[in-house]
């Protein structure tokens, strides 16, 4: 991992490190419910956002970037899918607020860095990788980049 990541998603690796590996999974399970809903303007159109292939839960993201390069990236995941949910939220809230150089600054390696990786499945992990690579590409394309 690299000094150059930005500060939200540091402080949400930090929280996971901080803890016993046997603890990691009740915090994801606790981001799990904390997955911001999308917003209204996207309800009934799930045509505006993508499928994350390589999770095997249907997860869904949008990413927005508004006029002064702002990224706002939404997800939806199934209730029944609390791990995959959980890499959503983290996502989610993560990326957020953060710039569009930011966002593309996040080392592809950051699923791998929240110390999971003995707890959860490599597919899992692989998951959240695609979330955050998806995420990528969305700010590249809705920023002219």
């Amino acid at each position: 991992m690299t000094d150059t990541l930005p500060e939200p998603l540091a402080e949400i690796r930090d929280e996971f490190l901080e803890l016993a590996e046997s603890d990691r999974l009740q915090l994801l399970l606790e981001y799990s419910y904390e997955l911001p809903a999308i917003p209204a303007a996207y309800e009934g159109h799930p045509e505006l956002a993508e499928r994350v292939v390589e999770c095997q839960s249907p997860v869904y993201i949008i990413v927005d970037v508004d006029e002064a390069g702002v990224v706002a990236m939404h997800a939806t995941a199934p209730a029944e899918a609390p791990t995959t949910r959980g890499f959503a939220s983290i996502l989610a809230q993560g990326l957020t607020g953060l710039s569009v150089a930011d966002v593309l600054a996040v080392p592809g390696d950051y699923p791998q860095s929240l110390g999971l990786t003995r707890v959860v499945s490599p597919l899992r992990i692989s998951g959240m990788t695609g979330m955050l690579l998806r995420a990528q590409r969305q700010v590249r394309a809705k920023s002219g980049l």
